[in-house]
């Protein structure tokens, strides 16, 4: 499913315009953005929670040369299923 399904279902599920869905979906992912960016953790009741997390530089290789390289620290964006999505999936 992509973004345009995932707008359509929303849309069909709610009883609302398709561009409705839209303003509403694109609302979400900014706000859960803007939250992580700042450090914060989202969680959703049921769906799960987004979190960030800083990975450490460490030393990788290049697979073409065997060179050893530097890969610089970074932060990432975790996510833990919830209860209720990992027994829908199950």
């Amino acid at each position: 499913m992509n973004k345009t399904d995932l707008i359509d279902a929303m849309a069909e599920h709610a009883g609302i315009s398709k561009a409705a869905a839209k303003k509403a979906l694109e609302g979400a992912l900014t706000e859960i953005g803007s939250a992580l960016k700042d450090g914060k953790r989202v969680s959703l009741v049921g769906f799960g929670s987004f979190s960030v997390s800083e990975r450490a530089a460490r030393e990788g290789r290049n697979p073409q040369t065997g060179k050893t390289i530097q890969i610089a620290a970074k932060n990432v964006v975790k996510f833990k299923a919830g209860s209720e999505l990992s027994g829908a999936v199950n």
